[in-house]
């Protein structure tokens, strides 16, 4: 390898992305009292044989603030998505009409909002995680370079880089949770 090693840092970058769109589909899951489709995407349901996503059996609509509906298209699917919603932890009662189900949001108390910060701290907490391998996996690369010949100032150079992409990585995760724990504490 000799002098012109070089770092993929774009895809060490690419790498920490990917932990931070799997924060953001984390916490996009977590009900903040606020109505939101994407509340229902970790839910799936028994449908044709097989676990299906709730938005490919019907359309998820959320008319007002506090209201999440969903139309399902094959009227035999109600009860199963019905079902599915309760089962899923989300703390909601689904209201049926016909084909349309209905599900309140009801305001979230102080415990639950405690607990549910909880929650987003240990998703970040993840995501951090995530973020270290990579650096440690770049870290690997840099002394690996190191013993095949790289001078001290390169490994330098490279070992700083991977540290600051690194820092850069984690301080999006601390402010994305912040925002993410004021948005759940938020009455």
């Amino acid at each position: 390898m000799s002098e012109d090693f070089e770092l993929d840092t774009d895809d060490l970058t690419r790498r920490m992305e990917g932990a931070m769109g799997a924060l953001k589909t984390e916490f996009a899951s977590l009900r903040t009292g606020r109505a939101s489709a994407s509340m229902l995407e970790p839910v799936t349901v028994e449908a044709y044989g097989q676990q299906t996503p709730i938005n490919q059996v019907g359309t998820v609509n959320v008319p007002e603030p506090r209201m999440v509906t969903i139309n399902v298209w094959d009227k035999s699917l109600v009860g199963p998505v019905e079902k599915a919603i309760m089962n899923s932890g989300l703390g909601i009662n689904p209201q049926t009409n016909g084909t349309i189900i209905m599900l309140p949001i009801p305001e979230l108390n102080e415990e639950r909002r405690a607990e549910l910060a909880r929650v987003a701290a240990q998703y970040a907490e993840h995501a951090r995680v995530a973020i270290r391998n990579v650096r440690r996996d770049g870290m690997d690369q840099v002394k690996k370079a190191k013993a095949d010949g790289i001078s001290e100032d390169d490994q330098k150079f490279w070992e700083t880089e991977v540290q600051d992409l690194t820092d850069t990585y984690i301080k999006k995760v601390d402010e994305a949770l912040e925002t993410k724990q004021s948005e759940i504490m938020q009455v």
